[in-house]
Order: structure tokens, then sequence, then C-alpha cells
């Protein structure tokens, strides 16, 4: 009778063992599920969608004549002289745009870094570019270039810079420019605090070895500070060339690509295509976009993990 009980047990331990095994492997899974689920459903979906719209003749004005095109969108694109004109103007937006918003941003990194009575407060206010909306943004500066009462029209006439009020979103050779600088103020605050989070984890022993062995502090920047952080910097970088590429709300909130399409970037002439209800074509455009965007990344990725490895 006792080893019957036996043979009998040893079967159900090993089941029960078994099944906590496998209740640990799936575990995990279920724990992500919830992000893969909303990941799928507001970036793989619509990307999905988007790749196929762009095969199709998908006009919402005229729903009648939806159907599959084939890689006529495309072929319409690369002979729209907006598209390059625009894309040319996104490659001016992103070098100048993320360029200066780099060294600015460093800089204020560098001096936010220090010890300073107040520190706390600064960094805190040196913030508010970046936490403020992007379509607030927009509307608060397309008031200070206002052409008839903005305030930088004002400090200029007052300091005898200028003799007439400028008109800088209103005219073709002033837009561009006038929503690059922008850009750059907004983005400032988000190099700073990456960049200055980084120069927090470089240790105080390298600038005592360098001060050691002679080394000025320009000296101590480029050979000691810029290698340290030199991950942060690729990484940074990289995120802001994807945002600002893709940035709509700025431009569209202060001149909407005009005059004249002068200061229309590529993301704002999908929009613009997309708001037009022409969503065929604006997807063509998209992936277009995603695809450069890509030709950037990859290599950029590769020169980092490549940098890591060295």
């Amino acid at each position: 009778m006792g080893s019957q009980l036996k043979n009998i047990a040893a079967p159900d331990f090993k089941e029960v063992i078994g099944l906590l095994h496998k209740k640990t492997t799936i575990w995990p899974y279920l724990l992500i599920a919830p992000a893969l689920i909303v990941i799928l459903a507001v970036v793989f979906v619509p990307a999905v969608n988007a790749i196929l719209m762009s095969f199709q003749s998908y006009d919402l004005r005229r729903p009648s004549q939806i159907g599959f095109i084939g890689l006529e969108n495309y072929m319409e694109v690369f002979q729209d002289s907006l598209f390059w004109s625009s894309l040319v103007r996104t490659a001016l937006w992103v070098i100048f745009g993320v360029g200066f918003q780099f060294i600015f941003g460093f800089i204020l990194a560098l001096l936010l870094n220090r010890k300073f009575k107040g520190r706390g407060i600064a960094r805190s206010i040196s913030l508010i570019p970046w936490v403020t909306p992007g379509v607030l943004i927009g509307l608060m500066w397309r008031w200070i270039y206002d052409g008839s009462y903005g305030v930088l029209n004002d400090i200029l006439l007052r300091l005898h810079l200028i003799q007439d009020k400028i008109p800088y979103l209103a005219q073709e050779s002033t837009s561009f420019p006038s929503v690059v600088v922008t850009i750059i103020w907004q983005g400032i605050p988000f190099f700073a605090l990456m960049l200055m989070a980084g120069l927090q984890g470089v240790p105080n022993e390298l600038y005592e070895a360098a001060d050691i062995d002679g080394a000025n502090k320009l000296q101590q920047l480029f050979r000691v500070t810029i290698p340290s952080i030199k991950n942060t910097i690729y990484v940074t970088t990289l995120l802001r060339i994807i945002w600002v590429a893709n940035s709509v709300d700025v431009i569209f909130n202060m001149t909407g690509g005009g005059p004249a399409y002068s200061s229309q970037t590529l993301s704002v002439y999908i929009f613009n295509k997309a708001n037009s209800l022409n969503l065929g074509y604006s997807s063509a455009m998209s992936i277009l976009l995603t695809l450069l965007l890509l030709l950037v990344a990859v290599p950029y990725l590769k020169n980092m993990f490549k940098n890591q490895e060295a």
C-alpha cells in the first residue's frame, strides 16, 4: 500500500514543479504584453497601413477612385519640385537646427555643471523651452516676430539697429531663418540636460591626472570631457536629428510652410498633403522620409558601436 502511494505521489510532485517552471517562464512575457500591444496598435499597425496606402490612389476627395496604383505615387513624388525643395530645406533645417542646439546646449551644460549659488533654480529655468508645448512655442514666437507689434522689432528699433519694422514671417528671405532660430531655442535645454548628465559621470580623477600632466582647460575639454561623454553625444544627437526632421508643430503654427513655401520642410509638406486628404501621396512621402532617416541613423549607430568596441 505504501509503495503504491509513493508511486502516485512522485509524478504529481514533478508535474507541479513543471507547472511552476512554465509559469515563471511565461510570467515576464505576460508583464510586457500590454506594452507590446500598445506599440503594435500605435506604431506598427499605422506604419503598415501607411506603406499599403503609399501604393494606392487614396484621395478622400475622390473615394470612388481609391485603388491600387503600384509605384505611381513614388514616381509622382520624384517629379515634384516642391518635394525636392522641401527635402533640401529639411537638410538645412536639421543641420543648422541640431548643430546650433548642440553647440549652445553643450556650453549651457558646462555652465550648469559648475557649482554656484542658485544652480538648482538656474537648471529649472533652463528647461522652460523644452517643456513648453510646440504649439505654444509657435504662437509665442509668431507674436515675437510680428511685423506690426512684435517685441523683436521694438527692441531693434530702440537700439537703432533697424530703421523700419521687418515682417520676419511674411517675407521669403527671413521666414525660414526665423523658424530655425525658434527650433534652436526650443532644443538647447534637451542637449544641456542630457550632456550635463553625462558630465556628472566623468570621474574627477581624470581631470586631476590631466592637471598633473600640465593640460590646460581647453585641452581637458577635448582630451578628457568630450571623449568621456562621446556615447551620450551620439545618442542625443541622433534623437534630435530624428525629432527635428519630423517636427511639424513649430513651423505649422508660425508660418504654415509659407510664404510661397519658403519655410516648408518635408514633414510640413507631408502634413499639408494629408490635410488636403491626399493620403496616398502623403504616405509615399512619409515612407521616403523614413528611409532617408534610416540612411542617416544606421551608419551613425554603426559608428557609435564601433567606437564602443574600440
